[in-house]
This record gives structure tokens, C-alpha cells and sequence, in this order.
């Protein structure tokens, strides 16, 4: 394991950025049930497309204030004078094709709620016994940035129109609520 896998016990990749920290230690990786919850995680992920995710961490209560605190059916009401207001809205990054994809995401996100019951129910069906994975990670390096899992779950997205969740980001939104633990083996927060 190389020095800089872990700092002070805890996966390296959060560096010694305060909410990095505090993301890392209260939230990735640790499962996430309630689709308001996950919701959120799905439209931060989203967003972040292209972006470090450090942007969107810094941008979060932004976006709380701008998608109605991830009320799904609020969002996926939302319009073009939403759009347009929100292109004004210095608090999240102002990208029309993403605020739009985000109504529509919105929509076919209540579609899936509707055809499996949950959004968690949805995303357990990729995985394998439809149970989180929890990886063997030594190092850094050893990570991913897709696996077969995240590539179907995208893969079934596109088909239902969900836009900005390519493999990468549907990996990315996966170990955020927990579904892939991939916290280091030496990591505090792993347990």
C-alpha cells in the first residue's frame, strides 16, 4: 500500500479538504435505502458528468435549493422558465442540457419507482444476489471506473431515456450510496 492510499486512516482520494473529509467519513459507501436519499445522489452524480466531484460537493446546497431539496415529483414538474431561472442560478453549474436532462431524468426516475416498487429496488437488480458489493481494495490504483454492473445499469438507463449516467457515473453514483463498498482495506470507515 503506497503512502499516499491513506491519509490519517482514511482512503487518500479526500486529501485533507474538510468536506471531502466529512463526505468520506458520514456518507460514500455506506447504503443508502430511501429513494429521497438516493434521489439525491442520483442528480448530484448526474451533474457532476465531465466535473470533479469536489464542484458539485461544493455546489450541493445549491442544487438542494434548486431541485426543491431532491423532491423527485417537484423536479420532474419543473419547465423551461425553471430552466431558464436556474441557468441564472450561480449556486449550481449552469448547464442547460443538464438542467433539462435533470426534469426528464426526474420523470423516468418515478417511472422506474413505479415499475419496481423502489429506485433501490432498481438498482439492487444489477447486482449480483441483487446484495451491495464490497470490494478488496489495497490500493488506489486497484480501483475502478466502470464494472460489468455499472455498465448494465447505464446500459438500461440510455434505453429508458435517462440522460448524463454513462457506466462511469452510474459506477460513481453506486459506491456513493453504498451499493459497491470500495473504502480500502486499511480504511477506518470500511467496518
Amino acid at each position: 500500500m503506497a503512502a499516499e492510499d491513506l491519509i490519517n486512516g482514511r482512503c487518500g482520494w479526500c486529501g485533507t479538504d474538510s468536506l471531502y473529509i466529512q463526505y468520506h467519513d458520514e456518507e460514500w459507501g455506506r447504503l443508502v435505502t430511501d429513494d429521497k436519499a438516493l434521489f439525491e445522489f442520483f442528480m448530484l452524480e448526474s451533474a457532476q458528468a465531465g466535473l470533479s466531484w469536489i464542484t458539485i460537493l461544493r455546489k450541493r446546497e445549491g442544487y438542494r435549493k434548486a431541485y426543491y431539496d431532491f423532491d423527485v415529483h417537484k423536479v420532474a414538474q419543473m419547465t423551461e422558465q425553471d430552466v431558464e431561472r436556474l441557468m441564472q442560478d450561480e449556486g449550481i453549474v449552469r448547464n442547460r442540457l443538464k438542467l433539462k436532462a435533470a426534469i426528464t431524468n426526474a420523470r423516468l426516475f418515478i417511472a422506474v419507482q413505479k415499475e419496481f416498487g423502489s429506485f433501490y429496488n432498481y438498482t439492487l437488480s444489477f447486482l449480483p444476489g441483487q446484495k451491495p458489493i464490497i470490494n478488496q481494495l489495497k490500493s488506489l490504483k486497484d480501483a475502478q471506473a466502470s464494472t460489468p454492473e455499472s455498465d448494465a445499469m447505464s446500459s438500461d438507463m440510455k434505453k429508458r431515456g435517462f440522460k448524463f449516467f454513462g457506466s462511469t457515473i452510474c459506477y460513481a453514483y453506486l459506491q456513493a450510496a453504498g451499493f459497491v463498498n470500495d473504502h480500502l482495506v486499511g480504511c477506518f470507515c470500511r467496518k
